[in-house]
């Protein structure tokens, strides 16, 4: 897969991780994935994580920013301007948690959350413009949204980055893509009765794997549990693992493309 050296606006481009243990995650992650982990040097990161797959970066990790602040994998999307995204959140009804800031001289990103109540940031590119490597094993391959009000979810992120939600019937499932244009950028699925009602809508981050069985075995020796174990879906088999600090993400093995 060649390096990505662009995201189109309103493309999904980035992942990180906050944790309660920056270290600890590290350790999990890099024995899960293979990354390596590069820490920042300069004082101004916060100790801010790059997570990389043969030297490129392809995720991030840093520290829990505010008391309360659950572990969770962040999804950001890449924008041309983060000052007038927000702006149009707020506009379409979302909370902002953090307005627009510059990240020393790699980026400007803000965060919210969509008025069904699930956290999504946005990332305005400079120096870093995302994850160098995607859709191949140990790298981020799709990003989907779990919710509780898929019109609403609809309309809103319609309105902030112009995706149209395909939704089509997959397998006896309701299933919506995210269209940028022609091309999809993400996922939604409907939270129904099997999830809990404690679980608040989420995004969901998914890592490409080379056997999903394997990796969820060898998540679980290294202390995550598995939500969702592994499941044979129409693209691929995939299962959702949270890590030791309770952070949810899913793992995939794709199924061939069609020739």
């Amino acid at each position: 897969m060649p390096k990505v050296t662009k995201y189109e606006p309103g493309t999904p481009s980035w992942v990180d991780l906050g944790s309660p243990d920056p270290s600890a995650s590290a350790d999990f992650y890099t024995k899960l994935f293979g990354w390596s982990a590069s820490v920042a040097e300069d004082p101004a990161a916060g100790g801010y994580t790059m997570l990389e797959l043969n030297g490129e970066a392809v995720a991030g990790l840093g520290p829990l920013m505010t008391e309360g602040q659950p572990p969770a994998w962040t999804t950001y999307v890449s924008v041309a301007d983060a000052d007038a995204t927000v702006a149009a959140v707020k506009g379409a009804g979302g909370m902002v948690f953090m307005e627009p800031f510059d990240v020393l001289d790699v980026g400007r990103m803000a965060i919210f959350a969509d008025p069904t109540g699930a956290v999504c940031a946005i990332w305005q590119p400079k120096a870093h413009i995302g994850a160098a490597v995607v859709n191949e094993p140990g790298a981020l391959c799709w990003n989907e949204l779990a919710t509780r009000d898929i019109e609403t979810a609809k309309t809103f992120y319609g309105a902030v980055f112009g995706w149209k939600g395909d939704t089509q019937d997959m397998d006896g499932m309701t299933y919506t893509s995210w269209m940028l244009g022609d091309k999809p950028v993400g996922g939604m699925m409907e939270m129904g009765s099997d999830f809990p009602a404690e679980v608040p809508p989420h995004w969901l981050a998914y890592f490409a794997v080379t056997d999903a069985d394997a990796t969820v075995a060898k998540a679980q020796k290294l202390g995550a549990s598995v939500p969702v174990p592994a499941t044979d879906i129409p693209p691929g088999r995939f299962a959702v693992i949270a890590d030791p600090h309770g952070a949810a993400f899913a793992v995939i093995k794709m199924n061939p493309m069609p020739t």
